[in-house]
């Protein structure tokens, strides 16, 4: 074999699903009679940022959430950095904490300190010895610019304040890619900038993000990608730039018409 061929060879192995981080193929999903995600397919690459934007109902959160393995689905595969996540048991809770997940709404622990909700996972989970769980926590909430809050509780902090500590306790699990349901939706308007940009932080230190969001500016600034989903399934995919100036499905055109109108 010549080192052209083989170059070509490593070339092409590269470039191969098998490297994707996150690979569903042929997922269905059911609710009852509606058929929420349709014949699904999808390669995420490692450190890419794929954003999610589409109508109310068209399978953008149970698509999100099925990665997760919070909703089951009906047929099709999902694999994590090359692993079949399975049904349920240790190999599917090992697998989940692969996948970090920030929600619309918070989901801390009232009652614990803002530092307890995000050493919690580390320790319990991960093993990890608490002043290691603690460093590791105080770098995130430093990160995420409210680590002079770790010693409340969540109820003393703003909306956008927790929904960062809630990324900060995804990230202190060292998860392989974030999973995003609509992280800001929940929010006031002056506190979804705060999020976005704690967001935009972490895509340009290559994590890999899924982001299920209706900010378009997230989406251009922050995203690899844009999926355009629609009645259960991916109606397009493209780059911010190609998708927003030049969107090929009539569905895009109307959705793009109606919500950058105002």
């Amino acid at each position: 074999m010549t080192s052209d061929s083989q170059s070509s060879t490593t070339a092409s192995a590269a470039d191969s699903p098998a490297q994707s981080l996150v690979s569903l193929k042929n997922v269905n999903k059911h609710f009852g009679d509606l058929h929420v995600l349709k014949d699904i397919n999808l390669e995420v690459s490692r450190g890419e940022v794929v954003v999610v934007i589409g109508p109310s109902g068209s399978g953008k959160s149970t698509l999100c959430r099925a990665i997760n393995r919070l909703e089951t689905i009906d047929d099709g595969e999902i694999r994590i950095d090359g692993m079949v996540l399975p049904a349920e048991g240790k190999a599917l809770a090992k697998l989940r904490a692969d996948v970090g997940m920030v929600f619309q709404s918070f989901n801390l622990f009232a009652h614990k300190s803002i530092l307890e909700n995000v050493t919690l996972g580390p320790i319990k989970v991960k093993g990890m010895k608490g002043g290691a769980a603690k460093e590791l926590a105080m770098s995130l909430l430093k990160r995420v610019g409210v680590d002079n809050q770790a010693q409340k509780l969540p109820a003393q902090l703003s909306g956008g304040q927790q929904q960062r500590v809630a990324i900060a306790r995804a990230l202190a699990m060292q998860p392989k890619v974030m999973l995003f349901d609509e992280p800001t939706s929940a929010l006031d308007p002056e506190m979804i900038n705060e999020v976005l940009d704690a967001m935009v932080a972490l895509a340009k230190e290559g994590m890999t993000m899924i982001v299920v969001t209706h900010e378009m500016g997230f989406a251009r600034k922050a995203a690899d990608r844009v999926l355009f989903m629609a009645d259960g399934q991916i109606v397009e995919q493209a780059t911010p730039e190609e998708f927003f100036t030049n969107p090929k499905s009539d569905r895009a055109k109307d959705f793009l018409g109606k919500i950058l109108a105002h």
